[in-house]
């Protein structure tokens, strides 16, 4: 703050930072990633924005998982596309295959995968990744991967695999890729996020970020640069372990109280429990939770349209005093 002007950045961010970015993909997936094929946004929540509006029209079909990120379906039919939700349940780990997109009437336009996926917790195997990206690109669907929980990963279901995450960019160059510092980097409020982008679609992305945004906020970019570092990421992956930590606690004692549906919780720092025995109106039981508690929950519907008024979503990313607190008050709530 004392050294930088801190004004107007390049609209893709600077250069510093997309190149911090760059390298982070070659070391993490092994792939060829230059700082031009980084483009920085306002969160990664204006990467979604950015990318919706440059590739596809008003009336496109663009699929979805179900249950999924709300924010997804919400913004893209906010833009006027048609958004289609897979039905995505325990049987396929809460994931969309290349089956369910064989069975659609058509291709779609789009397809947004998320793994670890908010709220499940749950991921796309790498074989099964490279199939999706793969019967994309024969289709002329364009694969979005959102990949903001990457670095958050327990390893469970992937013993076989060496590196549990793998990036759409190892099989897909014309795919997305998003990313973001505010999950696995701890930056939630400095709002910075990145997409790894096919190079035709960046003169469009570059015409609408210069009128949208100008450019991402300049002092969260040179923090940002500094959370790629080796000792920033001897800090973070500390959060990972607590993270570990609390997700046991909740593994441990959810089925203590009863509550023993859950998702697979690979990664990110969720639990999505079913709770059809204790509810059929799952925004209703978190109020009265909340209210009579203090302990707050994510009510499924946010997540899953059809199903979700019997789930919840439980968030682990605390401290584990607090896991533990929350649990003694649901013991004596359900009790």
């Amino acid at each position: 703050m004392d050294s930088e002007l801190l004004g107007y950045t390049e609209t893709f961010g600077t250069l510093a930072l997309r190149e911090a970015i760059a390298e982070h993909h070659r070391s993490t997936y092994g792939v060829r990633v230059d700082a031009d094929d980084v483009v920085v946004t306002t969160g990664s929540s204006g990467a979604f924005t950015l990318i919706f509006l440059a590739a596809f029209d008003p009336g496109d079909t663009v699929v979805v998982a179900r249950p999924g990120y709300p924010a997804y379906r919400n913004t893209l039919r906010a833009l006027g596309c048609d958004v289609v939700e897979l039905d995505c349940g325990p049987q396929t780990r809460f994931q969309p295959t290349v089956a369910m997109l064989e069975a659609l009437p058509e291709p779609p336009a789009g397809l947004i995968v998320a793994s670890p996926a908010n709220p499940t917790g749950t991921m796309i195997a790498p074989q099964e990744l490279a199939a999706l990206a793969r019967w994309c690109d024969e289709h002329g669907t364009l694969l979005i991967s959102d990949e903001i929980y990457h670095g958050i990963v327990y390893g469970a279901g992937f013993a076989s695999s060496p590196e549990p995450t793998s990036s759409a960019w190892e099989t897909s160059r014309e795919s997305v890729v998003i990313g973001s510092v505010s999950k696995y980097f701890s930056m939630t409020g400095w709002r910075l996020g990145w997409m790894l982008a096919p190079e035709s679609l960046r003169p469009a992305l570059q015409r609408l970020a210069s009128n949208m945004t100008v450019c991402p906020p300049a002092i969260s970019q040179f923090a940002a640069v500094h959370a790629f570092g080796a000792e920033a990421k001897a800090e973070l992956d500390g959060h990972v372990r607590r993270y570990a930590e609390n997700r046991q606690l909740l593994l441990s004692g959810l089925p203590k109280l009863g509550i023993t549906d859950l998702a697979p919780a690979d990664g990110a720092f969720y639990a999505y429990a079913d709770i059809a025995h204790l509810t059929d109106d799952s925004m209703r039981w978190c109020t009265e939770v909340l209210d009579a508690t203090g302990v707050a929950l994510a009510p499924g519907i946010d997540f899953d349209t059809r199903n979700g008024h019997h789930t919840v979503r439980f968030s682990f990313a605390g401290a584990g005093a607090d896991i533990e607190e929350a649990l003694d008050r649901l013991e004596r709530y359900l009790a």
